[in-house]
């Protein structure tokens, strides 16, 4: 099957996996990974699944679906421990690596196999592995195109693998609703099901013209090369050691909306700390800071700054968040979620800051350090920025 040489690799219900690795008595309950009752649902095992609970859903009504769940907080450093070393597995088998998120990533392996045999053995070589170092399982689809891998791997969902020789791809493809199709987003889908092309096999048989027409030039030529499973979008490997992701964030839904300045800045102080403490422990940096905002109507805006040097210092972090919150001006809005991100990551070895002249031999990245060989060797509320201490109970 060398002619199937790529593999969509996706892990099962990743988050939830992990910590209920991390909590082998709940392995036989629903489980919810997620925060906050006016959060969202970030992962949720197989069993929540059946009733009805999936990712993106509101917190209230993932509780109201299946209120005997075990609700249980993200803990992203161990996602990204275990996303890292599922990562270097991957390299071990290919360099042609493309990071699509934490929990997923398209491999070309037509040149590994000579040494380690079809793809299809490959794809079982990686599930055995993956299953007996991270302690979760992975389900892949093996095909001669991304689209159709992306798609033959929710097929083997959970753990499973499914192959889609180029013999069988239009039987595979052409019953499917056109939704599945990998980039079909709702508003598209809803279009095209509006001009009656409700499956993959109405688009494919429809005139690549009348498609141009109808969705436009661009996305026309693409809906039909998916259809067909003839597009061949080259794999684009990520050099570097650096995370699956090519930027970190956290976001945060307050328990009410509030138009509180002191109480935002603090929640955006909290943010910068949660993100540049993963950045350093990734051993990256970035030189873009973004924030979120989502106001109590659920519309969200973001605003992007970029600094002259890459950074993972908190405080730098947060100067920037700060400063691009106070120039929105906004006037007692009420916010419902705030969120940063950095992006742009770099390997922080490559990062060589400009010396500046008359600036002490220890700063702030000096206290972030040990500020983190604090919390690694007690806990993360040992040590804190002094103002949020008010927010958690500590005097």
């Amino acid at each position: 099957m060398t002619d199937t040489p790529i593999l969509h690799v996706d892990m099962d219900a990743f988050y939830a996996s992990v910590a209920v690795r991390e909590r082998p008595d709940l392995r036989d309950v629903p489980v919810i990974v997620g925060g906050g009752s006016r959060g969202v649902v970030l992962s949720a095992n197989y069993l929540a699944r059946q009733y009805g609970v999936r990712s993106a859903l509101s917190m209230t009504r993932a509780r109201r679906l299946c209120p005997q769940a075990v609700v249980i907080a993200p803990d992203f450093e161990t996602f990204q421990q275990v996303s890292t070393s599922v990562l270097e597995n991957f390299r071990r088998v290919t360099p042609l690596v493309e990071v699509v998120s934490l929990d997923e990533a398209v491999l070309d392996v037509r040149g590994s196999i000579r040494r380690l045999g079809p793809p299809v053995g490959i794809a079982e070589h990686l599930r055995s592995v993956i299953h007996d170092e991270q302690g979760i399982t992975c389900s892949v689809g093996v095909a001669a195109s991304v689209s159709v891998a992306k798609l033959a791997s929710r097929r083997a969902k959970p753990d499973g693998v499914v192959v889609v020789p180029p013999s069988t791809v239009t039987a595979f493809l052409h019953p499917l609703d056109v939704g599945e199709l990998w980039g079909v987003g709702e508003k598209t889908r809803t279009m095209l099901h509006r001009l009656g092309l409700v499956t993959v096999g109405d688009v494919a048989h429809t005139p690549v013209r009348t498609l141009q027409r109808a969705v436009g030039h661009r996305l026309g030529s693409h809906l039909h090369e998916l259809a067909w499973g003839t597009d061949r979008r080259a794999i684009t490997p990520r050099a570097g050691p650096l995370e699956p992701d090519r930027s970190m964030g956290a976001d945060e839904t307050f328990a009410r909306d509030t138009d509180d300045g002191e109480v935002i800045r603090r929640e955006l102080l909290r943010l910068s700390q949660r993100v540049s403490g993963r950045m350093r422990g990734a051993g990256v940096a970035g030189r873009t800071v973004t924030i979120r905002i989502r106001f109590a109507d659920f519309t969200t805006i973001t605003r992007s700054r970029t600094l002259p040097e890459a950074t993972d210092v908190t405080v730098e972090i947060y100067r920037t968040a700060t400063r691009l919150f106070d120039a929105l001006g906004l006037q007692r809005a009420r916010l419902r979620l705030v969120g940063v991100r950095v992006e742009g990551l770099v390997t922080r070895t490559s990062v060589h800051r400009q010396l500046v002249l008359g600036e002490p031999e220890h700063g702030w990245a000096d206290a972030d350090r040990a500020v983190d060989r604090a919390t690694r060797r007690f806990g993360a509320v040992a040590l804190g920025p002094a103002s949020l201490l008010r927010t958690s109970g500590r005097r």
